[in-house]
């Protein structure tokens, strides 16, 4: 078990390191850093522009194995990532010699700092908790889980994008998991450990939604809902002592992010939210957020619940296994983009029936439902009808009337049916692009939208259709009408 972001004392690396040395052709230029795993240097070198640092390992003998093995874990897993929410791998280096990493050097701030001046707006929480999850559900989708989530681990590129480090007690679907098979006690960062992984659980990538819940209670609260434990015992507490409500400690703290910061630290991974995805989407669109109970509480219960929670967590362990690759594919988001003011009523039928048909067999995925207001891109924009109604809450109004037989038939609304349906009205000069950029921010996994007749126009100048399907990330599906009958055909952004 680690400390909680502080470097301890520890003996220095085997071989005594300098500035000028050279290992491998990378120059040390100055130390930055000693952690109590790892030595941080920066680097160059000749064959190399961007910045970089170098990763060694402090090892004398006498010190944790895991050191050790994490290391080796590290040197395993960062080469197979890719994308902005990772360092770049640049080389490594045999324990025979020298072991080191070199990877790129992300010149930004760690979250460490902001600890320090929590309690922390709680839009800016919010804020934090999206870019987070997002980089999470990236790595997700690369097959790893990262099991060490924590502010010193989650670092800022100048734009504020999100980098993950330090993948030393990480798990790859696809390559050998050392720890589990090394060890038998828990890994990671005491603070910040899921119970499941006090229950020697290491294939659950919801355990990386349940650290970052830690933190948003953290920067949200100023405090640690379970505190500093340092012992297995104290571990094992969160497995059945409920966190004080958020709104207990901050009263202004809005009902919906309690919610989503209890729904994380709840003992059970299927009562968390299924992807970082999802958990992300939510952060970002608070008004769409499912109210239950828990945002509403106010104590922690007395000592017959927690009495009732010991005995249920005794020799209860996890039953959903599997990887981050197969989990997070089962639990995606489809995103349906409706012309509620343009499209035939035939068409709208026939988008129904085509998402009936994948939501019966995708049965745990999020309908984000959405239309779009156009606007001009030069002047001012009329807000209001001809009878003074509001034009955005009459959109609004039109796709959940269009969205309710799908509600009523696929039960979108039991909060036992799986991740729920959202609303979304977007306002924007040009449809497609306010599409292909609302699938991008929300991680959406698939688009369905209707297209409608050809003619010479649309074939001279494009449809929206067509470019969403040329310019998404995603699987898009394009529904038309047709005489008789309704038809949808897949295609691959």
């Amino acid at each position: 078990m680690q400390q909680d972001d502080a470097p301890q004392d520890a003996p220095a690396s085997r071989v005594p390191l300098e500035v000028g040395q050279v290992i491998d052709g990378f120059r040390l230029e100055e130390h930055l850093h000693r952690g109590g795993m790892a030595n941080l240097w920066r680097v160059t070198h000749p064959d190399h522009v961007m910045p970089m640092i170098m990763k060694i390992p402090r090892i004398m003998g006498g010190e944790d194995p895991a050191t050790i093995v994490g290391f080796e874990v590290e040197q395993m897993i960062l080469p197979m990532l890719r994308g902005v929410h990772v360092p770049q791998f640049i080389a490594k280096g045999d324990f025979t010699m020298q072991p080191y990493i070199v990877m790129e050097h992300i010149s930004g701030d760690s979250l460490r700092p902001r600890l320090d001046h929590a309690p922390l707006p709680a839009d800016e929480v919010a804020s934090i908790g999206a870019r987070v999850a997002a980089a999470l559900h990236d790595l997700h989708l690369q097959h790893v889980i990262h099991l060490d989530v924590k502010p010193s681990n989650i670092m800022f590129r100048p734009d504020g994008t999100v980098v993950l480090v330090d993948f030393g007690l990480s798990r790859h679907d696809h390559l050998p998991d050392l720890l589990d098979e090394e060890f038998t006690l828990p890994m990671g960062t005491g603070p910040y450990m899921s119970p499941e992984q006090v229950q020697f659980v290491r294939d659950e990538p919801r355990s990386d939604l349940f650290a970052l819940g830690v933190m948003l209670y953290h920067l949200l609260t100023g405090e640690r809902p379970f505190g500093k434990p340092h012992t297995v015992r104290g571990l094992r507490e969160r497995l059945y002592r409920e966190p004080v409500p958020p709104r207990v400690l901050r009263p202004d703290c809005p009902p919906w992010l309690q919610e989503i910061i209890l729904r994380c630290l709840e003992v059970d991974p299927a009562n968390r939210h299924q992807t970082a995805a999802l958990l992300a989407f939510d952060l970002s669109h608070p008004h769409q957020v499912a109210l239950t109970a828990r945002a509403e509480r106010n104590s922690t219960g007395g000592r017959i619940d927690t009495l009732k929670r010991w005995f249920a967590a005794v020799g209860n362990e996890p039953k959903e296994r599997g990887s981050a690759g197969s989990h997070v594919a089962r639990h995606g988001i489809i995103m349906v983009a409706v012309d509620v003011a343009g499209a035939s009523p035939g068409l709208m039928q026939s988008m129904r029936h085509t998402l009936e048909r994948m939501l019966q067999t995708e049965r745990s995925v999020r309908l984000a439902c959405v239309t779009v207001m156009k606007t001009r891109r030069v002047g001012m924009d009329e807000l209001t009808d001809k009878d003074g109604e509001s034009i955005h809450v009459k959109r609004l109004v039109q796709l959940k009337h269009w969205a309710r037989p799908l509600v009523l038939a696929q039960k979108l609304e039991d909060p036992a049916r799986g991740a729920g349906i959202t609303y979304q009205v977007l306002e924007a000069p040009d449809p497609a692009h306010a599409i292909v950029d609302f699938a991008r921010r929300n991680a959406v996994d698939h688009i369905v939208m209707g297209a409608r007749s050809s003619s010479v126009m649309r074939r001279f100048l494009g449809s929206v259709s067509a470019r969403v399907v040329a310019e998404s990330d995603c699987t898009v599906t394009v529904v038309r009408e047709t005489a008789g009958r309704d038809a949808g055909r897949d295609e691959r952004a």
